[in-house]
C-alpha cells in the first residue's frame, strides 16, 4: 500500500526516485505557452526559471494527464523530474480545481510504478488542495495484480510495484488541518481500493459466503458491528428476494448488516448495496459477449462496505449501517424461472418476468429490512440497469430520490468530491408498466426508460416517511477501458467518496 506523507523539504533537497511538478496551458495568452503550476518553484529556479521552455521543446502541451519526464538538474537529491498536465490554466487568484488535481498527481502516481518516493511538488496551498492531490496519488498508484505470478507478493505492475511513497511537499506537517487532510485522505483511499480489490476478485473466490467473511474481519479490525444472515435465516425470516434470486447457485446468499455507531450521533444513514457476486443472468441467461465481467455486479455492496469501514476510520458523528445484499444469480435446477411469483421481506408479491433483473429483488428485501430501523435515510447502490449507461455513459452515475432537495444535495455531493453524477426523475407514468395480473407487481415494467422503472420498483419497498436515493452506477463502476487520472482498469469503487461525504455532510447538519 502506497504511504502518503507531508514534507516541509524543498525539492532539490528531497532524496527521492522523483519529482513530479505540474504544467498547464496558459489560455490567458496568445500562444498558448506552457506554465508551470505553484509549487515548483524551487525546480523552476534550478532551471533558471526555462523549465517550462525545456517541457515545450520535449513536446509537452499541458493536457491534462499527459506525462512528460526529464532528467533532474545538478544539485538535486532525486535524479528525475515528472511533469504532468493539469490541462488549462484557472483564471487568475482562483487556483487549480481540486478534481484536476486528483487526476494529475493520479497520472504521475501511475507513471511512476517501481520507484519507492516521489515528491509531489503540486499546488498545495491549503489542506483541500493537499487533501486532492493525496487522494490522486494513492489512488492513482493502486494496481491489482495478485491473481499474476510477478505480482503476488508486490501488487506489481506490469512487473513493477506500485510507487511507495507520495511526499507532499510544501504542506505545513506541523498544521492540524495539513495533517487532517493526509490522514482523511488515506483513510479514505485505502478503503476505496480495496472495494477495487472485492470487485475485481474473480467470482470463484469472491461468493457470498466469502464477501460476508470480509465484512466480519473488517468488523473485527475496527470494531464495528456484524450480523450474517444465511440461507436458514433468511429462509425464516421470509427474504424471498434474496433466496430467489441466489436459488440457483450451489454458493448459497447473505444478507450482511454492517454497523458503525458514535456516541456523538444524532442522525442514523443507511446504505443498502447491490452484491451479485456474479451475474450469468439466470435462466434469461446473458448472451455471449456480456457474461466476462459481472463479477463486478457486486460493485454497489462494495462501496457500502468500504463507506461504513471509512466512516469508522475518520470517527464520523453519525450511525452509518450498511446493509450487503449479497446473492450468486446462476441458471440450474432450482433456479427462479420467469414467471414464478417471490414473496418479497416486506409482504408484497413479485412476478419474476426477467431473472436478469434480479439486481432489485435483491435490494427489495435490503431496503425493507433498512426501513425497519426508521433511519433519517436511506441510499442504494448498485449496478443495476444498462439502460443507465445508454443514457449517462459509463463514467456517469445516475441519481434518483423520492425528494427533490435530497436528490440535489446527492448530486452536489458527488461534484464536490470528483465523481461525475446526473440527476434522473422517476416518472410517475412508468409506474403502471409494472402491474402484474398475477402478483402484487412484477420485476419488468416498460423497456423505454428501463433505469427509471428500476427506481420505481425500488421505491416500493422503503418504508413510508423515510427519504431515499438510489445510484445506479452501472456506467462507472467497472472500467474495461484503459486507465485514466487516478481510475484504473478495473473496479473503480464509484460512489464511495461520495457516500463518505454525504456523512460527513449528515454530520455537520449540512444533508438536505
Amino acid at each position: 500500500m502506497t504511504a502518503l506523507t507531508l514534507s516541509t523539504t524543498a525539492a532539490p533537497g528531497l532524496e527521492a526516485d522523483a519529482i513530479v511538478v505540474g504544467v498547464a496551458k496558459d489560455s490567458g495568452s496568445q500562444s498558448g505557452d506552457l506554465v508551470v503550476a505553484p509549487g515548483a518553484e524551487a525546480v523552476v529556479e534550478a532551471y533558471d526559471g526555462k523549465l517550462a521552455d525545456v517541457l515545450g521543446t520535449l513536446g509537452a502541451s499541458g493536457a491534462e494527464g499527459e506525462v512528460t519526464k526529464l532528467p533532474a538538474p545538478s544539485g538535486f537529491k532525486a535524479p528525475l523530474v515528472l511533469a504532468v498536465g493539469l490541462g488549462p490554466r484557472p483564471e487568475k487568484d482562483s487556483g487549480y480545481d481540486a478534481e484536476a488535481l486528483r487526476r494529475a498527481a493520479g497520472a504521475a502516481a501511475r507513471a511512476l510504478a517501481g520507484t519507492e518516493k516521489a515528491g509531489f511538488a503540486l499546488p498545495v496551498a491549503d489542506a483541500a488542495a493537499a487533501a486532492a492531490v493525496g487522494e490522486g496519488a494513492l489512488l492513482g498508484a493502486y494496481s491489482f495484480d495478485a491473481y499474476k505470478e510477478n505480482g503476488k507478493d508486490a501488487g506489481a505492475r506490469n512487473g513493477k510495484a506500485p510507487l511507495g511513497e507520495a511526499v507532499l511537499l510544501g504542506g505545513a506537517s506541523d498544521d492540524k488541518a495539513f495533517k487532517a487532510a493526509v490522514e482523511r485522505a488515506t483513510a479514505l483511499s485505502e478503503e476505496l481500493n480495496r472495494a477495487r480489490d472485492l470487485i475485481n476478485i474473480p467470482p470463484n473466490d469472491l461468493n457470498p459466503a466469502a464477501f460476508a467473511a470480509v465484512a466480519e474481519e473488517a468488523a473485527k479490525e475496527h470494531g464495528l458491528k456484524v450480523q450474517v444472515l444465511d440461507e436458514k435465516a433468511l429462509a425464516e425470516g421470509g427474504y424471498g428476494g434474496i433466496l430467489g434470486v441466489g436459488s440457483g447457485s450451489a454458493s448459497a446468499p447473505r444478507l450482511v448488516k454492517l454497523s458503525y455507531t458514535s456516541p456523538k450521533a444524532k442522525k442514523h444513514l443507511a446504505l443498502v448495496g447491490k452484491g451479485i457476486t456474479y451475474d450469468s443472468g439466470g435462466i434469461s441467461l446473458k448472451p455471449a459477449g456480456h457474461n466476462e465481467t459481472m463479477k463486478c455486479d457486486m460493485s454497489g455492496a462494495a462501496a457500502v462496505f468500504a463507506a461504513v469501514v471509512a466512516a469508522a476510520r475518520l470517527g464520523l458523528e453519525i450511525n452509518v449501517t450498511g446493509w450487503l445484499a449479497l446473492a450468486e444469480n446462476m441458471p440450474s435446477g432450482s433456479a427462479t424461472r420467469p414467471g414464478d411469483v417471490l414473496r418479497m421481506y416486506s409482504g408484497k408479491t413479485v412476478e419474476v418476468l426477467n431473472t436478469d433483473a434480479e439486481g432489485r429483488l435483491v435490494l427489495a428485501d435490503a431496503l425493507w429490512a433498512a426501513s425497519q430501523e426508521n433511519p433519517d435515510a436511506i441510499i442504494d447502490v448498485a449496478t443495476l440497469t444498462g439502460a443507465m449507461v445508454l443514457a449517462l455513459g459509463s463514467r456517469t452515475f445516475g441519481i434518483m430520490a423520492n425528494d427533490d432537495a435530497f436528490r440535489s444535495a446527492i448530486h452536489e455531493a458527488a461534484e464536490e468530491v470528483g465523481e461525475e453524477a446526473w440527476p434522473m426523475p422517476l416518472p410517475e407514468h412508468l409506474r403502471k408498466g409494472m402491474d402484474s395480473p398475477t402478483a402484487d407487481l412484477a420485476n419488468m415494467g416498460e423497456r423505454m426508460g428501463g433505469g427509471l422503472v428500476a427506481g420505481l420498483f425500488l421505491r416500493e419497498f422503503v418504508g413510508e416517511g423515510i427519504t431515499w436515493a438510489h445510484l445506479d452506477i452501472a456506467g462507472p463502476a467497472f472500467n474495461e477501458g484503459a486507465p485514466f487520472g487516478y481510475t484504473p482498469k478495473g473496479g473503480t469503487g464509484s460512489a464511495v467518496r461520495t457516500l463518505v461525504r454525504l456523512a460527513e455532510l449528515a454530520t455537520a447538519g449540512d444533508l438536505a
